[in-house]
């Protein structure tokens, strides 16, 4: 490395991957440093899908190169790979998924399968690959969210697979896509536990870089299900500030400790409400829930989003807030907590894969 180029690669390593929180040198994305007759050239590789900021960065770079003695031009290359994540209990990875995201809630009626449409949306907007997978086999939602009209069904790919629904440029699979609409499941949990299991092992995926997996509330047959069939990165615990909420999402958050499967964060949802009429503000379910409940549990508290009738009227439509307005403050929000997502697991997945033993779950 010339000179010049020891003194580019100093000042890269000044500068704040504004996703990571780390410099691009220590946290190796640097891949090409080439700099000759005033003019420098480099090329980057993230780990997360970078659409949202990728003009940002390059911007940044250019004002701190061209700062530099004797570089007067700069030109930037950025393109980004997703890792494949070791998940619990050695699990073999699924075929066409590189992630898996549970995404849950110790009660219902929190917003949980809104947030997790509206995430899997954000990340599509980023610029990776993204699926959702509605196990909720008693209640799911996920095929009205994302507007996918009643009748329609899987189309089979081969003898043993079918494909996933497509909707605003994501893959889905539900149990609705399976069943009349006002079909109840009245199934005991092996039963339901079964139909996750096909779900899981019969859609056929392509090439995913995140599959988020919308949970039941709960801690019962489903999620021991998960734990023990899916290699899942990790979870995102859905609550609100209100204290049986958090008292609930602490029992979610146990029950993933229990299984070795890793917290990411924390999604704090109706955290404040908006007064359409006179603009005053307030926390009605409580304040500071989501903090705490990351702090004591050494996770992350990945956002914070409102109460609002626009989140649910949309999502109601069939197009989630962060297709129906993308550009509002709502949909910025998620795609935030959705950038920082990506961010907390590509960190999890530079470190050395540990040893995690077998858990093995047996009938009293």
């Amino acid at each position: 490395m010339s000179s010049i180029e020891t003194v580019i690669s100093d000042a890269l390593g000044q500068y704040q991957d504004p996703v990571l929180g780390m410099d691009l040198v220590s946290a190796d994305l640097v891949k090409n440093i080439a700099a000759e007759n005033g003019r420098c050239s480099l090329s980057l590789e993230m780990p997360y899908p970078t659409k949202g900021v990728a003009e940002q960065i390059k911007s940044d770079l250019k004002t701190v190169l061209t700062a530099l003695d004797g570089i007067e031009s700069v030109e930037v290359s950025l393109s980004h790979k997703i890792a494949s994540s070791q998940g619990q209990n050695n699990l073999p990875t699924m075929t066409g998924v590189k992630n898996v995201i549970a995404v849950a809630s110790g009660k219902g009626g929190v917003g949980k399968s809104t947030t997790t449409a509206n995430l899997a949306l954000a990340m599509a907007a980023e610029g990776a690959r993204v699926g959702i997978l509605d196990a909720d086999i008693y209640g799911p939602s996920q095929g009205m969210m994302l507007g996918v009209a009643e009748g329609v069904r899987p189309q089979p790919y081969d003898e043993k697979h079918f494909l996933p629904i497509e909707a605003h440029g994501i893959q889905s699979i539900s149990m609705s896509y399976l069943i009349e609409e006002d079909t109840a499941m009245v199934w005991r949990g092996p039963m339901a536990a079964g139909a996750l299991q096909q779900l899981l092992t019969q859609t056929y995926w392509q090439d995913l870089d995140y599959l988020f997996i919308d949970m039941p509330p709960g801690t019962g047959d489903i999620q021991l299900t998960l734990s023990q069939k899916v290699p899942v990165a990790g979870a995102v615990i859905v609550t609100t500030p209100q204290d049986i909420a958090l008292l609930d999402a602490k029992k979610g958050i146990e029950m993933f400790r229990k299984v070795d499967i890793p917290v990411l964060g924390v999604v704090e949802n109706m955290s404040t409400h908006t007064c359409s009429n006179c603009g005053h503000t307030e926390p009605v379910f409580g304040a500071g829930g989501g903090e705490s409940i990351a702090e004591r549990y050494e996770t992350e508290l990945l956002g914070q989003l409102p109460l609002a009738l626009s989140i649910r009227e949309q999502v109601d439509s069939g197009k989630p807030t962060v297709v129906a307005d993308p550009e509002s403050a709502h949909a910025q929000s998620y795609i935030k907590i959705a950038r920082r997502l990506a961010g907390v697991l590509a960190e999890k997945n530079a470190k050395p894969a540990s040893v995690i033993p077998n858990i093995i779950v047996e009938d009293d």
